[in-house]
Parts: structure tokens; C-alpha cells; sequence
């Protein structure tokens, strides 16, 4: 064990080394009265006017140990009122459930709540390095990744810092009883009941007696290597959506590809938690499949696939389906439903203009006024919809166009139709329909046009005159 007086210092560089804070940040500490948090707090405090630092105590009260926890958060008030420190002490209700889990969550919300709101400008946390020992383990017994052994960051990009992090538990404890600093012991910490305390108190015991004496610096060094190696990956690759690039993922190597997929996954979900290397495994073989379509289930997520694409979306973003009835000309208004902008106009034609003098581009629709009813309805698409393009020979189902021009199977949703009565007379990308598309005889053109970003007023008329009508998202 390192003495005992060179604890702070050690604190210090490893503090700076990983940029933890710079002078004049207001540092929350996060002191459960445990010995770790006390230790945290103290040393912050030694370190406080060297580098300007405004130190808040705070701390949560979960309610789960009855009087025991009352007495913790006494314990906390008291011990910063004779550091003359300010202190924020709540309570909360755990949802009934994982209680290790609800506790992680509800402290998470307090810490993040208090940097959002500009109160503090970091939360300090007193993990030390056995509870990296005992993350990576956990997680390694779990069958994590590279990633997922890289354990817990020092720092993190919503301002959480760990300056104990490299220090052992016997080092904090002797430091503490060296100055005479008295903490609390939790007594939920002896349950093994919960699979962190089995970890703790038999599974690295036993390691470390039978395998490897310094098993927990080994275990932290590994998170070190990793987090490194995650440093690299994160720097290479590129972002990826929540849409995967088959073609693209599959010219990667397979340490890139497991990568990619996994940063999809945890951009849609929010989290990586429960996903595990099967998972990732299991998007990988999709993408390697020779069949353009499928789909596999993830903890709160789903991964289909159609032709070269995959798209990661949660398990309840279903489309909603929309219906509008139009009745154009008419005021522009936004509504929701198609994901871009349509716009409807209605244009004299003269007699002797060509029908190629009001159409200027491949996605727009114009149909004749005079073959309409009228009583027209702006939808998405159905299953067992027909339709019969201009040029086609008859009529086909939506579904086998869709196919033709591979698009995927989330687009189509949420595609477009224009039906008059029970006809579809446009839809996008595949135009008009014969029986109600203008030609040159018309005299009054319903223009339709799609556009690839929201307008902040109807466009004008280009021709003729006549009012506008718009449905966007």
C-alpha cells in the first residue's frame, strides 16, 4: 500500500491528467457518508483553494433503509456544516423493481438536474478503483466487448467526474483513520442480495487469493487499455444513424463493423444497457444475410432489414397512420402526417400553352381539375392499394411498385397517396394516375408538388393564377 501522505497528491495529478475540472468550477460532491465519499470530500476540500474550486455537498436520500438512511443523511448535513460547506439533500421514491438499478437512476437525475440548471458545473463521485475492479468483472462475466470493459470513465461528456478512481479502498481507509475522519457504513452493502456485493465480498476474494493478488489493479488496467482502444474506435469511425449502410458495413472489418452497429444501437436506445455481444451479433449475421429482408429483436429495440438497408428503431415508434381532406384552392397550413411538405395549387391552363410549360421538374404531379370529383383525401399508404401510373398498362398494386424501386419497407408507412373517392390519382415518386393526369386538352391543372424541406409560406404560382392548399409534417 502507497503511504498514506502522498494520497492528495496522487489525487491531484491523476485529477489533472484527465482535465477533471479547471480553476474557479463549483464541484458538487456526491457524499453518501460512506468512506469513499468522505474521503472525496475532504481531499477536494485541501485541494479547494489552490484551484479556486466552490465546493456544494450533495446528497440522496433513497429511502430504503428506514431510519439508517435518515441517520446518512444527518450524517452528510452535519459533516458539511463543519466544513462551512453548503449541502443539497433530497429524498426520493425508488420505483419498486431493481432497486440497484432505480437508485443509479434516480442519483443520475439529482446530479444531471443540478448541471443542467447551471448550479454546479461538475458532479465528483467517489468511485475508487475496486469499484472499477468489480464493474469490469461484472461485466465481463455478462460477455461485454472491448467497450463495455472499458468500465467506468474517469470523466464523462455531461460533466461527471471520478478523481478516486485510481485509488484503492484500503489506501481511502487509511488515509481517513490516519486524520481520525469518522464515515458510516451502509449496511445493505453486506446483503448478497444484490450481485455487486457476491462480486465484492466472495467472487474477487476468492481470485485474488487463489489466482492473482493483485487482481484488482489488473481488472482497472484493463479498463484502462480499453478505454483507450474505445478512444481510437471513436475517433475512426463515423457516426452512424439509426440506418445502416449494409453495403458499407460489410466492407468493413468485423472489430469496425461490431463497433458501428453497437454506437447505432446506443443511439436509439440512449443507453447500451442489456444489450450484449449476441445482440450485436445477431445485426451483424442480418446484414451478412443473403436475403434482402428481416428483422430481429433487441432489449427495447428492433433492427429490419429490407434490401441494402437496416434500420434501429425502439420497439413502440409505430407510424401513425393520417387522413386529410383536402379541398383545394385553399389556405396554407401545416399539419401532421407525410414527412415533407405537399403542396396543391390549382392553375388555369391556357388553350394554347403545352402541358410542359406548368411541369419543371420530376416530382411534380399535375392532374386535370375536370376529372375529379372534388372530394379528394390526402392519406398514407395502405396494404392491397392499387394504382395505374402514366404509360402503365394497367393496374398494379402500391406494394409491387414499392418493390421495383426498392424502398424500404419503414418508408412506405408513411407514403403518400391522393385519393379521389376510392381512386388513388397520385402518390409520390411514381406520379399521377393515368385516368385523372392532365394533358394538353385540361384547362385546370391541380399541380402537386413534394418538397424536401418544410417552406415557411406556400409557393407562388408559376402560371396561371389560383390559390394553394398544404399539408406538411
Amino acid at each position: 500500500m502507497k503511504p498514506v501522505s502522498d494520497l492528495v497528491q496522487r489525487f491531484a495529478a491523476f485529477a489533472d491528467r484527465q482535465g477533471m475540472f479547471a480553476n474557479g468550477h463549483r464541484v458538487g460532491v456526491a457524499v453518501s457518508g460512506g468512506a469513499d465519499s468522505v474521503c472525496l470530500l475532504h481531499v477536494l476540500r485541501e485541494l479547494a483553494p489552490s484551484r479556486q474550486l466552490c465546493l456544494t455537498v450533495l446528497h440522496l436520500d433513497h429511502n430504503l433503509r428506514g431510519e439508517e438512511s435518515r441517520a446518512d443523511a444527518e450524517f452528510v448535513r452535519s459533516l458539511a456544516a463543519s466544513l462551512d460547506l453548503p449541502a443539497i439533500v433530497r429524498q426520493a421514491t425508488l420505483a419498486p423493481g431493481n432497486l440497484e438499478q432505480a437508485g443509479r437512476d434516480a442519483r443520475c437525475a439529482f446530479f444531471h438536474s443540478l448541471i443542467e440548471s447551471g448550479v454546479i458545473d461538475r458532479v465528483a463521485l467517489g468511485h475508487t478503483r475496486r469499484d472499477q475492479a468489480e464493474t469490469v468483472l461484472f461485466r465481463f462475466l455478462r460477455g461485454a466487448g472491448t467497450a463495455g470493459l472499458s468500465g467506468i470513465r474517469p470523466v464523462t461528456t455531461d460533466g461527471i467526474i471520478r478523481p478516486l478512481l485510481e485509488t484503492g479502498r484500503d489506501e481511502i481507509e487509511a488515509w481517513l483513520r490516519a486524520r481520525n475522519i469518522p464515515w458510516r457504513e451502509d449496511s445493505s452493502n453486506a446483503s448478497r442480495a444484490f450481485a455487486r456485493n457476491r462480486l465484492r465480498h466472495e467472487l474477487l476474494p476468492q481470485l485474488a487469493r487463489e489466482w492473482n493478488p493483485r487482481i484488482e489493479e489488473t481488472l482497472a488496467h484493463t479498463a484502462d487499455w480499453a478505454q483507450a482502444e474505445e478512444a481510437f474506435w471513436q475517433s475512426e469511425l463515423p457516426e452512424p444513424g439509426p440506418i445502416l449502410d449494409i453495403p458499407a458495413l460489410r466492407r468493413l472489418p468485423t472489430a469496425a463493423a461490431r463497433r458501428v452497429i453497437r454506437r447505432a444501437l446506443e443511439q436509439v436506445k440512449g443507453d447500451l444497457r442489456s444489450i450484449d455481444f449476441a445482440h450485436v451479433e445477431s445485426v451483424l449475421a442480418l446484414a451478412r444475410s443473403p436475403q434482402g429482408h428481416g428483422a430481429v429483436d433487441l432489449p427495447g429495440l428492433e433492427a429490419v432489414r429490407s434490401f441494402d438497408h437496416i434500420r434501429v428503431s425502439t420497439s413502440h415508434s409505430k407510424p401513425q397512420p393520417y387522413r386529410f381532406p383536402l379541398s383545394p384552392p385553399g389556405p396554407w397550413s401545416p399539419a401532421p402526417g407525410p414527412p415533407s411538405p405537399i403542396y396543391l395549387e390549382l392553375i388555369e391552363k391556357t388553350e394554347t400553352s403545352p402541358l410542359s410549360d406548368y411541369v419543371y421538374n420530376g416530382v411534380m404531379g399535375c392532374l386535370d381539375w375536370g376529372r375529379l370529383s372534388g372530394s379528394l383525401v390526402l392519406r398514407n399508404w395502405e396494404p392491397g392499394d392499387r394504382f395505374q401510373p402514366v404509360g402503365s398498362t394497367g393496374p398494379r398494386k402500391l406494394k409491387s411498385f414499392f418493390q421495383s424501386a426498392r424502398i424500404p419497407v419503414w418508408e412506405r408507412a408513411q407514403w403518400p397517396v391522393l385519393v379521389d373517392g376510392a381512386s388513388i390519382v397520385w402518390t409520390r415518386r411514381f406520379g399521377a394516375a393515368a385516368e385523372a393526369a392532365a394533358g394538353d386538352s385540361t384547362r385546370v391543372i391541380l399541380r402537386i408538388r413534394e418538397l424536401t424541406a418544410p417552406a415557411a409560406s406556400p409557393p407562388k404560382s408559376e402560371s396561371g393564377s389560383g390559390g394553394s392548399a398544404s399539408i406538411r409534417q
